[in-house]
């Protein structure tokens, strides 16, 4: 019965489709002349020898989900070593309109998504009806990011402030929340916004997890983005007003062991994720608790107290039969021994994760973080800042440029949903389709195929008749024409002198960057925007004096990221690089939109060989991407 109702499942989802536009591609795909019939299954072999003889080369967990599918005019096949690979070619038959043989089996172990149900609480019934979609290409992790500062979503019995008061909070939207004093309230309040899984949810998401295949991987945030915790158990953290757990105090490994225990009885996953990323540590170098326990334990840094806290809990956790997986600050002190990295800040914390002997799973912010906007962001709905079109996704390979000894090390990837600024189911949605079927591919399928745009629509469609809010990729603007084109101005290729220095972490094209031609696309970090946390001051060479008709340059407001337009910005001009004129003086008329990319710009008329730029920081960054001179 459980595998008669996972193919209805699947296919009431995902309706016929034209061609052979299964997603994720398969490995081998021969086409057969000849009509199907898809109701009709002739047969079934599991755990058969000659198919366990044809898949022995392959390593255990592709082993595990390889399947053969045969399509025929009198019915269907399947051949398979696990009734795992015999629900994947099911995925397949419901999108297949064609007789065929199909072969295949996945790239990768670890296929996953991310949902963070703090910032914006998503109930049972959504996290239901996503899961569906996800299993029809073959993702087989679904990672709930289930506590963050905005509050904690899991019913824990030993502990029921944490639901009580910690899952509510004054304000519905994130963004109104985090810039009105992030207040909470107490369930059952007027002002109350919020909610939280109970356990009764988290079976039924679980029973429908086994339906497909799939496992669900618990987050409980650990030691930073706590604060929802110390509020309602002010004894955890270093001092009142902590926002992160005080790895001095034992009555802190008490909490994290009991709330751990609870969570290892609801999820039977592999994997219990800790978190581990951007804490601060701010109050650990003057908390008494903190200071004693490094002494105590011999550790010089802060960095080496928060290894200690991910160590001690990665015992506990391996002594209740389960593995540990954080984000690649776990790394910062020393790694924990059996340690899984999800490797978000590029690939670099993966690749040493991998080089110390252990797994990873890459999911890098600039291919996998789909809270940035998939369509140019002065059009779409709010977002956390940042530009990241199917194309750029599918584009991505987790493999490309680390040595073949690693790659046995390599997990998979993941996509991540971040949803400080996705308030709405519909709006989490629109974000994630078609997006998620560019990180199945990849995870799944042996390399890019080209038709893949026109295969991920006639999918997308299914979806949205299915009732769910997609983007349609049709409708795409791409990226930013500046970008696209570039421009041609007296000052390209000419020397920059910075009386003020790019940040090393966005340093562009460097020295040339503000004079290469090359303008910014939507994102701040397509390499070609330069950014600042210091006014803006840079003086061109235009290297003989010239007439002068027009001075700009453009910048970037994203508050999402902290980048904010300048105050003014101001151009001087010289012939002699000694003596300057101020030519301009241009206010900032546009205060702090919520995206906007702005030209600093007007009319002149001059000679001069130098000309300054002078912009004025009002608040954190200052992205600027080209300094033009006509």
């Amino acid at each position: 019965m459980k595998r008669i109702f996972s193919l209805l499942l699947t296919a009431c989802l995902v309706l016929p489709m034209q061609a052979f536009d299964v997603i994720p591609a398969p490995v081998k795909v021969t086409v057969q002349e000849g009509t199907p019939n898809l109701r009709r299954e002739l047969s079934r072999k599991i755990g058969k020898k000659a198919f366990a003889n044809r898949t022995a080369q392959l390593p255990a967990w592709a082993q595990e989900e390889a399947y053969l599918l045969t399509v025929t005019p009198k019915g269907y096949k399947v051949e398979a070593n696990t009734e795992t690979g015999y629900f994947r070619a099911l995925q397949t038959l419901a999108q297949v309109d064609e007789c065929c043989e199909v072969f295949d089996y996945p790239r990768f172990p670890y296929r996953g998504f991310m949902l963070d149900v703090s910032r914006h609480f998503r109930d049972k019934d959504f996290i239901l009806k996503q899961m569906k979609a996800l299993a029809s290409v073959k993702l087989n992790r679904l990672h709930l990011h289930l506590t963050d500062d905005a509050g904690w979503r899991l019913q824990i019995d030993r502990y029921p402030r944490l639901t009580s008061r910690a899952a509510w909070r004054e304000g519905a939207a994130w963004e109104t929340w985090n810039t009105t004093g992030r207040r909470y309230a107490d369930e059952g309040s007027p002002d109350a916004s919020g909610g939280y899984l109970t356990k009764a949810d988290i079976r039924e998401i679980l029973a429908l997890a086994d339906e497909l295949e799939m496992e669900v991987v618990p987050e409980i945030e650990m030691p930073g983005h706590s604060r929802e915790v110390i509020f309602a158990y002010p004894e955890l953290g270093c001092k009142a007003g902590s926002e992160e757990f005080c790895p001095g105090k034992e009555a802190t490994f008490v909490f994290l062991e009991n709330v751990l225990e609870e969570v290892i009885g609801m999820f039977p996953s592999a994997y219990i994720h800790i978190g581990g990323d951007e804490a601060s540590k701010r109050d650990w170098a003057q908390c008494p608790d903190c200071q004693a326990r490094m002494q105590a334990e011999g550790l010089t840094t802060v960095e080496e107290l928060q290894s200690y806290l991910v160590r001690r809990i990665e015992r506990f956790l391996n002594a209740k039969g389960r593995r540990l997986i954080g984000w690649d600050e776990i790394l910062e002190g020393g790694l924990s021994p059996n340690a899984t990295v999800m490797s978000w800040r590029g690939t670099e914390g993966g690749i040493q994760a991998m080089r110390e002997g252990h797994y990873a799973i890459m999911t890098p912010g600039q291919y996998c973080y789909i809270n940035n906007a998939q369509d140019a962001p002065v059009f779409e709905p709010s977002g956390q800042g940042g530009y990241l079109p199917l194309d750029a996704v599918y584009g991505y390979d987790p493999l490309e440029g680390i040595p073949e000894s690693l790659h046995p090390l390599m997990m998979g990837l993941q996509a991540n949903l971040w949803q400080e600024y996705v308030v709405t189911p519909e709006h989490t949605e629109y974000m994630m389709y078609p997006r998620v079927a560019a990180i199945a591919e990849r995870a799944w399928s042996p390399g890019k195929s080209a038709d893949f745009r026109e295969r991920v629509i006639r999918w997308n469609d299914a979806l949205a008749q299915k009732g769910y809010h997609v983007f349609d990729i049709r409708k795409e603007r791409g990226e930013r024409k500046a970008f696209r084109e570039g421009v041609f101005h007296l000052a390209v290729g000419k020397p920059v002198r910075y009386a003020t220095p790019w940040h090393n972490s966005y340093p562009s094209g460097r020295e040339k960057a503000l004079t290469d031609g090359l303008c910014g696309g939507w994102s701040f970090g397509d390499g070609r925007w330069q950014g600042f946390l210091s006014d803006v001051d840079v003086t061109v060479d235009l290297q003989q004096t010239q007439d002068i008709h027009y001075l700009g340059a453009t910048f970037l407001c994203q508050p999402g990221p902290e980048i904010f337009l300048p105050s003014d910005v101001e151009f001087w001009i010289s012939t002699d690089g000694e003596h300057y004129t101020r030519a301009l003086l241009l206010p900032n008329e546009s205060g702090q939109p919520a995206q906007a990319y702005v030209v600093y710009g007007a009319t002149v008329r001059e000679k001069a060989r130098y000309v300054r730029m002078l912009a004025h920081r009002s608040q954190a960054w200052l992205f600027v991407d080209e300094i033009v001179v006509n």
